[in-house]
């Protein structure tokens, strides 16, 4: 028992063996925090369900019905047949301005925050583009009393009030639902009158008032669109297919601008049926909540087999360069308390910001870690090497977390810098002769 007490590849190898070992708590814990993160997300969905979901708002388009006649052959008959088939011309306005409101509101759903808004939405725009001399199509069969006006909204529920379109000082009241998927599957539509002439010229505006959860999107149909927004939110997110061209973001909320041309998207303003896709070009703004905790969380344990290995090669090189062992068993009990630190920080910060619930975790298992060697070494100043090497640690992957555009590059340099400490440190120990008693 005692050469195997002082057998240095014997020590080495078990040292090594509990390292990976403590490898496999550590990736349950990475299960665990990606079970929290999806009940966070089933808990968003759940609160979006009833309050109303992502927004992407589409149109106006108008869509006029007209008959197209085709050849079908009949097997019963043997004969050609000739078919009626109905289909949608659709029409973009040559000018869209969306103003608006966003008021956010914070739902709790048990521990989880959910972010969710009302808006209130301008529309308002002009059609010049209404043409159909240049179609082949005969004006007989174009239905022009059935014309439409649709909208595009993802959840009907988040209507606030009815909707009423000014069209050309006309007012019509929309309806559920849309008379073709040709564009949209979701959403509102009013019949307008629209006359065959080409030059005819037409206004519409109507107000909106959107419930939704997180997203407020757009498309941009118009041949010119431009969107301002406000909002109290001030931590946004601008995504999707276009950045603002101006924004202004404060501690008090923001404001942002679109202004976007039909050439810097992929679909034009007229087309038959369902040719075209608009939604690769929405874009808009995510209430992003200030911290996603969880993120954090995984981004933290992917380093404990730093914290792990590094630890254990500081009681080794203890153990070597004072002559004092540490049972293996010990290092088992060190080795978990590294792990615990992570569910303590998971735990934690679901009910503190991310920020102090590391450090209270950090100091914690610093203390737990600090007295067991201190009751294990008997010597105030290994435990306080220990203790010193362990915040440094704990410091550096903090600062990692907070860089996270820089997180490679200045974990790369740590760990470098960590390995230069080791080979310098034990540039003098003599391996081949090395004895522990």
């Amino acid at each position: 028992m005692k050469s195997l007490k002082t057998n240095i590849i014997f020590k080495v190898s078990i040292i090594v063996l509990i390292g990976l070992l403590l490898l496999i708590p550590a990736a349950m814990i990475k299960n665990m925090i990606r079970e929290r993160e999806y009940t966070q997300k089933d808990a968003i969905k759940e609160v979006s369900s009833k309050w109303g979901e992502e927004q992407t708002l589409s149109g106006p388009y108008v869509s006029v019905p007209y008959f197209r006649y085709v050849k079908q052959f009949s097997k019963k008959d043997s004969v050609n047949k000739i078919i009626q088939v109905k289909e949608y011309i659709h029409f973009l306005p040559t000018e869209l301005n969306i103003n608006g409101n966003i008021f956010p509101e914070k739902r709790y759903r048990g521990i989880f925050e959910i972010v969710v808004y009302n808006s209130k939405l301008n529309i308002s725009g002009i059609f010049k583009n209404i043409k159909f001399s240049d179609l082949d199509i005969p004006m007989k069969d174009i239905q022009f009393d059935k014309a439409t006006v649709s909208i595009g909204i993802n959840d009907l529920r988040g209507i606030e009030e009815q909707v009423i379109l000014d069209w050309n000082k006309e007012k019509f009241l929309f309806n559920p639902g849309t008379v073709t998927n040709d564009i949209i599957e979701s959403g509102i539509n009013s019949p307008v009158n629209i006359s065959s002439n080409d030059s005819s010229f037409y206004e519409f505006s109507f107000d909106l008032d959107l419930k939704g959860s997180q997203l407020l999107y757009f498309i941009p149909v118009g041949e010119i669109t431009d969107v301002n927004m406000a909002s109290s939110w001030n931590n946004p997110s601008f995504n999707g297919a276009f950045l603002p061209d101006t924004r202004t973001v404060t501690d008090s909320g923001f404001t942002a601008n679109w202004n976007i041309l039909h050439l810097n998207r992929n679909f034009p303003q007229r087309w038959i049926g369902g040719y075209h896709s608009t939604s690769s070009s929405a874009f808009g703004i995510d209430l992003l909540l200030p911290v996603d905790n969880y993120q954090k969380s995984m981004r933290s344990i992917k380093y404990a087999i730093l914290f792990i290995a590094f630890t254990f090669i500081v009681f080794f090189f203890v153990e070597v360069l004072n002559k004092v062992f540490i049972h293996p068993v010990q290092y088992i009990l060190v080795g978990f308390a590294l792990i615990v630190f992570y569910t303590l920080l998971l735990s934690i910060s679901e009910h503190i910001p991310y920020n102090l619930a590391f450090v209270v975790s950090a100091l914690a298992t610093l203390l737990l870690i600090a007295g067991y060697v201190k009751a294990i070494l008997k010597s105030n100043m290994l435990t306080f090497l220990i203790s010193g090497i362990l915040l440094v640690l704990y410091t550096f992957i903090f600062v990692i977390i907070q860089l996270q555009d820089y997180a490679l590059l200045i974990g790369s340099i740590g760990i470098f810098i960590i390995l230069g400490l080791v080979m310098y440190f034990s540039r003098k120990i003599d391996w081949y002769n090395l004895k522990m008693e």
